[in-house]
């Protein structure tokens, strides 16, 4: 039989070094494929890709199979960033990772993939796939606290097509496992978190390089002046951390101080301590939804949803505007659902697609 060939995107992380690893041992052909996405510009700066492309080189080496790099910094500049800029100068909170995967991961880096000879790519993402002819179903994976479903929720059919996700069924102790028993350079390695052109700095530094802030008012909904906002894009609803209001007289009586609301127009930020009641909704418009495998038949359905990643399933009740939009209404009121993010749809272990949270239904 012919030996399929599979191109990994290599990280530099023990997941993908393992995905490449087992899919050797499967009998496949095996190439690893390292993606430079982001190239800084300054002296200081936090991207670690030239150690972690050391450890892709080591990793390849240990396990026998060439390996390349590719630099995608241009079109992740032009389809992600410029995306994630435009988002915070209009006040919301976007999910770059999220469009990284349909911009990039799976779409230049396959079709790059495809150039040199892959019958299949793969990745080491947690997550599973079932491929049932020309549909594809992605599936949670085996371990519920590392499933990366969520950040996978805009990738169509067509990029899903011959893609293969070798850690669907194992749990991260495994993978580490596996990587420590063949003696692989990352097997310790530090998971990566945050994104990566931000890597280990100052968020807010970050942000000031590429968009002006606009200090303004902080106030409560009654109408008090109690401190000044930086610029509203460095903030998120529900956020209590770093809004240097600290030691007012409200927080004493009533816990501390969160966000509630941001007025783009007015430039003002809204606070308030103690009763969170104004955090919590009960809707959310969504727009922008891919749905995995198709467009539901049905006009209104019932399913699981998340809103951030690190949330458990909420029922929800769907209803469909269209083919890209939904009215979604939660069976108990959600705290803090963020314009900007994801909503993402869940029916047990499938992902049903997701979209972008616009607010609440009007």
């Amino acid at each position: 039989m012919e030996q399929k060939t599979v191109v990994v995107g290599m990280s530099g992380g023990v997941d993908s070094s393992v995905a490449a690893l087992l899919l050797k041992e499967q009998g496949y052909n095996v190439i690893g494929l390292y993606m430079v996405n982001w190239e800084e510009q300054g002296e200081n700066g936090c991207c670690t890709a030239e150690t972690d492309y050391e450890d892709v080189r080591r990793v390849c080496n240990k396990i026998g199979i060439p390996y390349y790099t590719v630099n995608f910094s241009k079109e992740y500049a032009e389809r992600v960033f410029s995306y994630f800029l435009r988002e915070y100068e209009a006040g919301r909170t976007p999910n770059p990772d999220v469009l990284c995967n349909r911009e990039i991961k799976f779409g230049p880096f396959k079709d790059y993939a495809i150039g040199l000879g892959a019958d299949y790519i793969a990745t080491g993402h947690y997550c599973d796939i079932l491929h049932q002819g020309d549909v594809h179903y992605l599936l949670k994976a085996a371990d519920a606290n590392k499933d990366q479903t969520y950040f996978l929720n805009q990738v169509t059919q067509k990029q899903l097509e011959n893609v293969l996700f070798p850690l669907g069924k194992l749990q991260k102790p495994q993978v580490r496992a596996i990587a420590e028993k063949y003696g692989l350079s990352t097997a310790a390695k530090k998971d990566s978190t945050g994104i990566c052109f931000i890597g280990e700095r100052n968020f807010r530094n970050f942000l000031r390089g590429y968009l002006p802030a606009r200090p303004g008012k902080m106030m409560t909904r009654d109408g008090k002046v109690i401190g000044e906002h930086i610029g509203l894009m460095y903030y998120t609803l529900g956020q209590r951390k770093g809004l240097g209001i600290g030691g007012q007289k409200g927080e004493a009586e009533g816990g501390r101080w969160f966000v509630i609301e941001k007025d783009l127009k007015n430039n003002i930020l809204y606070v308030a301590h103690g009763d969170e009641s104004a955090l919590y909704t009960n809707s959310c418009f969504v727009t922008g939804i891919n749905w995995i495998p198709a467009l539901p038949q049905e006009e209104e359905f019932v399913c699981t949803a998340k809103f951030r990643y690190r949330q458990s399933e909420q029922g929800v009740r769907v209803v469909r505007r269209g083919e890209t939009q939904a009215e979604v209404y939660f069976d108990l009121p959600q705290r803090a659902v963020t314009p900007g993010q994801y909503a993402v749809f869940y029916s047990g272990d499938r992902c049903l697609g997701g979209g972008v949270i616009c607010g609440e239904v009007n």
